[in-house]
């Protein structure tokens, strides 16, 4: 006979507990027995029990659940249960962090993680191979549009497995959060009712309510032509700006305009000169709104570094040339001022569209949508690297299922606001696919590509590299606790069949962007996985979080336009400007869905800090130390560094930067 002390732990959610009773058995090497448990699960506690058990069960293996019900399934989330047998010098872990629900006997592997073994009788192996097969019927792919990657089935988030959903707190706030910002643009519709909307000025009527501090600067400088070019590089899209090497081949200068071409001839061979080449959106058919017609441009704006690092606009061509406009007009910082804001606008309003749909949308959310669906369909709860990636999944298939039901379907927000909406924001996405690369999911390689790297000014740039290598750190501490060699690598075929299953099924294809179908190596496997933990994690802070500041201010970032681009730069007046900017009805819709998309959520888990402890070994958990420690010297250098600037760069501040794709 041995003595066993079981502890079992609740989720702190609401509606985490249950008042079913829990059955559990002990299964070990050697035996199984039951506990005479009268377990009724109480929302965030731990509850503990002494039982003995007449025989010797051996190591254990698994603990098993059943939960009884008579008229109400009481689903119940178990965060996880910790077993002490008889001379055990430690406690044997068994993570679930999932709903129990039905009367099925769920089964709970002790919580060491294992790669696939070739034993058939080995328990452990069934039991992956039964979860893997449970979970493919679960989790099943589905295609939104044609041409962009798959994501999971599920018409809308009733549709979803319940342990991809919200908890009841995060549900709660959402919504709440949603009317609470629909109040508020009724509010500022009402107040604006009986007001003039024919100056700038005019949007100050609705520029209250939830905003940042550094909302309110843009709101002071927007016009400044340093503010302006600052964004490229540390705004809520610093994506798009390359460092170019050579004058882009649609810039046609008219005659008198031969001082701007030796300028820019001599920044560019000081190596000085940057764009940001708007034509993704060239041809991309504008939204109709309310009946009214909408427009867009595929802009061009070449900037130069300044001595003192600072990045100025030069110049900025509207549309590319066309057989019906071979020389498009050029806009100078020297035109009348109102022709120089409205040609910023438009650049400002192009930058909107990508930034939300390519840089936003596909790069982070849809690609982190692959990774989540494919890790539930292709990894075991036993593998390291499912335990590695799930921290970094939670809540996005959510997220994007509501996005795709509520933002950018039909009628949905696109097609009551931004330019791009009415299926032109289907268009765009499209072409973007095109341009999704393995390399430009990676900081190293596409700040590389775009002669970003060492400019003291880029602080995306400094900071994105300082959090890749940290991550770095932690996926290769991780990966080398499992993968002693190459061949382990090349000889796990859950690994190989999760790799296929990303770039060939969810990613439609994408081995001809450089998207790998197999790990030859460790080196490979750890890069893929950085990749996969920076684009759920440190990339969507730095794309998400930008929005709450540069985009509460209207003007600074239209969502839409509202007549064609100016041809002459003498007849813009502040007419034209105004009824170019959105509406305010269109206005208010904007200032509402950033902040209630760009703001910090209650419940948000930092970076490295879930509580979930997938892992037990020692040598694992002193990794997942190690990387928050890590962390924690960035945030000290990053605030250090912040505290000497104007405009503070906090996106990457490890403790902004959410442990998964939730918003």
């Amino acid at each position: 006979m041995g003595r066993y002390r079981i502890r079992v732990a609740t989720g702190a959610w609401l509606f985490s507990g249950s008042h079913n009773r829990v059955q559990l058995w002990l299964v070990g090497a050697c035996g199984e027995a039951e506990l005479q448990l009268q377990l009724r699960p109480a929302r965030g506690q731990e509850e503990e029990f002494d039982r003995d058990v007449p025989k010797d069960l051996g190591p254990l293996q698994f603990v098993k659940l059943r939960k009884h019900h008579s008229l109400v399934d009481d689903a119940w989330f178990c965060d996880l249960i910790t077993v002490r047998g008889p001379g055990a010098c430690e406690e044997a872990t068994f993570p679930c962090y999932r709903w129990v629900q039905g009367q099925g006997v769920l089964s709970l592997p002790e919580g060491t993680a294992r790669l696939a073994g070739d034993n058939a009788l080995d328990m452990f192996q069934k039991h992956r191979e039964t979860e893997l097969k449970e979970r493919q019927k679960l989790y099943c792919w589905d295609t939104w549009k044609e041409g962009l990657p798959l994501t999971i089935a599920a018409g809308c988030q009733d549709d979803l497995p319940p342990n991809m959903r919200f908890h009841e707190d995060k549900r709660l706030d959402f919504e709440w959060a949603l009317k609470a910002g629909a109040l508020e643009m009724v509010l500022k519709r009402v107040y604006t009712l009986l007001s003039s909307w024919d100056r700038l000025e005019d949007f100050d009527q609705i520029f209250w309510g939830q905003k940042s501090a550094l909302a309110e600067k843009v709101h002071q400088r927007w016009r400044d032509d340093e503010l302006f070019g600052h964004q490229f590089l540390n705004g809520a899209n610093p994506m798009l700006l390359r460092r170019s090497t050579s004058l882009p081949s649609r810039l046609v200068l008219p005659p008198g305009l031969e001082a701007l071409g030796a300028q820019l001839d001599r920044e560019l061979q000081n190596g000085s000169l940057f764009e940001a080449d708007f034509i993704l959106l060239d041809g991309i058919p504008a939204n109709v709104i309310r009946g009214e017609k909408q427009y867009l441009a595929a802009p061009l704006v070449l900037l130069r570094m300044a001595p003192n690092g600072k990045l100025l606009p030069v110049v900025i061509q509207i549309q590319p040339p066309s057989p019906s406009t071979p020389t498009p007009p050029l806009f100078l910082p020297s035109d009348p001022p109102l022709a120089w804001l409205l040609a910023k606008a438009w650049v400002r309003n192009a930058d909107f569209q990508l930034h939300q749909l390519q840089y936003h949308l596909l790069n982070t959310h849809l690609v982190a949508e692959v990774i989540a669906v494919a890790t539930m369909r292709r990894l075991p709860g036993l593998h390291p690297v499912f335990k590695l990636l799930i921290p970094h999944i939670r809540y996005t298939m959510e997220i994007n299922t509501r996005a795709r039901s509520q933002l950018i379907s039909e009628g949905g927000i696109f097609d009551k606001a931004v330019s791009t909406g009415g299926g032109g924001h289907v268009q765009l996405l499209r072409r973007a696919m095109a341009q999704l690369t393995y390399h430009s999911l990676c900081p190293p390689d596409n700040l590389a590509d775009r002669g970003l790297l060492g400019i003291p000014s880029a602080l995306y740039a400094h900071d994105a590299l300082r959090l890749w290598g940290i991550t770095a750190r932690y996926v290769e501490g991780i990966v080398h606790l499992f993968y002693h060699r190459d061949d382990i690598v090349r000889g796990d075929p859950e690994l190989q069949a999760w790799c296929r299953e990303i770039t060939e099924v969810g990613l439609c294809q994408a081995q001809d962007r450089g998207f790998p179908v197999s790990f030859q190596s460790q080196k490979q496997l750890c890069h893929f996985l950085t990749m996969c933990v920076f684009t759920c994690t440190a990339q969507h802070g730095a794309i998400n979080q930008g929005q709450l500041d540069w985009y509460a201010w209207v003007p600074n970032a239209p969502c839409t336009m509202r007549m064609p681009p100016p041809t002459t730069k003498e007849d813009v007046t502040m007419t034209t400007v105004m009824g170019s900017l959105p509406d305010v009805r269109q206005a208010c819709l904007q200032m509402t869905i950033t902040w209630h998309l760009g703001r910090r959520q209650p419940d948000m888990v930092p970076l490295g800090h879930h509580k979930e402890k997938y892992f037990s070994s020692p040598k694992a958990k002193a990794v997942l130390n190690q990387f928050q420690t890590d962390l924690e010297d960035l945030e000290r250098e990053i605030t250090a560094r912040n505290e000497q600037l104007d405009l503070p760069y906090d996106y990457l501040k490890p403790s902004r930067i959410e442990n998964s794709v939730t918003i």
